[in-house]
């Protein structure tokens, strides 16, 4: 599998995972600029959700977590701050979501996240 096919398989794993917590998917793939694209914006009670999601197919590599720097988070956070500008959202976290699919599928989401 390709890193395209590996990214998208994560996503839809992330949005049936955020789906059954109760999280409603308001926009998948949102590109803010070439370097910048939110992969989940979900809504859960009163927040809005800016999910980044990260697949591997193994661990054997090191975590996915592992591959949001610090310069992939300051992107992600200014396509966040413009999305909660335009739309006046004053409620919202970021969330990282991890995903290893094999041997077999591990979620791990972390909610709130700042670096």
């Amino acid at each position: 599998m390709n890193n395209k096919v590996i990214g998208n398989a994560g996503e839809n794993i992330a949005c049936q995972f955020l789906q059954k917590q109760g999280y409603k998917i308001v926009e998948r793939n949102k590109h803010f600029s070439k370097f910048c694209e939110i992969d989940i914006i979900a809504q859960h009670k009163n927040k809005y959700i800016f999910v980044e999601v990260k697949t591997r197919q193994t661990s054997n590599f090191g975590s996915p977590f592992e591959a949001i720097t610090k310069t992939k988070y300051e992107h992600i956070k200014q396509g966040v701050l413009t999305y909660i500008t335009e739309n006046k959202i004053k409620n919202y976290q970021i969330d990282v979501i991890a995903i290893t699919l094999k041997p077999d599928i591990k979620i791990e989401h972390l909610k709130n996240v700042y670096m």
